[in-house]
């Protein structure tokens, strides 16, 4: 495979292996600030601790910071994706900000040659590309792009410039290359995250169904003895008083039941919520 990957005269994007760049290699743009890089990992580790749901965010953060770059993103391949909606921009900064959530194609696409070949890309983007995908947005002159994994889950991270054509050089690709280290912990840590809260729906689920059990029985008794009672010729009157009797503890014990058939599908109900709400915003737009 050649080092260019698409031809901007067709496409308006352009990726070139970074490996097989001889001019990247010999970029030397600016000296690397220690104090910077440190208070940059800094906000990086404590989000991991404290607000690890930020975590992707704070990363394009640093990524901009750091990088000295004007855009930053990351991208991850969609659960139920289509050849049309295939990635997901889950974390944007920058210039791009705008783009938070933004989906994009299979193809053209630089995440997927950049995740076809595995290793760090320059990237080039320019209008052809936009208009393709029936957007404006400012053009990328210069562009890092490096893949990263976790388990069946995989995405890309990036920086970009819009208006140098030499924003980037190897320091950039080294401390980029940390940064998609630290996109896969943070990737793994929400899904655990997620894993667990769910755990805690049905644990809470369990114990609340085995209250409504108990509960139930109440209701059930009285029905069982008066049913006994009626067949023993305990109870005065006719058909009509015996339901009068039964009317009471038949409602609680609907009430109970109908709490306890909903507890299966709770976590089911909160995905299927969240589905319906994407689906409809993605319709209003």
């Amino acid at each position: 495979m050649g080092a260019v990957d698409s031809i901007t005269v067709d496409t308006g994007l352009e990726v070139i292996d970074l490996l097989e760049d001889v001019s990247f290699a010999e970029r030397h743009l600016h000296e690397r600030d220690v104090v910077t890089q440190m208070e940059g990992m800094r906000r990086v580790a404590r989000a991991f601790i404290n607000k690890p749901d930020t975590i992707l965010q704070e990363l394009v953060n640093a990524a901009v910071e750091l990088c000295g770059a004007d855009s930053a993103g990351i991208s991850i391949e969609r659960e139920n994706r289509t050849d049309t909606d295939f990635y997901e921009w889950v974390a944007t900064a920058g210039a791009y900000s705008g783009f938070l959530n933004a989906v994009l194609p299979r193809s053209p696409s630089a995440c997927g040659v950049c995740l076809e070949r595995g290793r760090p890309q320059l990237f080039r983007v320019t209008k052809p590309f936009f208009d393709l995908l029936g957007v404006e947005a400012l053009e990328v002159t210069d562009g890092i792009l490096l893949p990263w994994d976790e388990g069946e889950t995989r995405g890309t991270i990036f920086v970009m410039a819009h208006g140098r054509d030499e924003a980037f050089d190897g320091n950039d690709v080294r401390m980029m290359q940390m940064l998609a280290d630290f996109v896969a912990m943070g990737v793994r840590q929400q899904r655990q995250q997620k894993q667990l809260m769910e755990q805690a729906i049905h644990a809470a689920a369990a114990g609340m169904a085995n209250e409504l059990a108990h509960r139930i029985n109440n209701p059930l008794q009285s029905i069982t003895n008066i049913v006994y009672l009626a067949g023993a010729g305990g109870i005065d009157g006719d058909a009509k008083t015996l339901a009068g009797e039964l009317a009471e503890p038949i409602q609680r014990l609907s009430v109970l039941a109908a709490r306890l058939l909903s507890l299966p599908r709770t976590a089911a109900n909160r995905r299927q919520q969240a589905a319906d709400e994407e689906l409809r915003v993605e319709t209003a737009e």
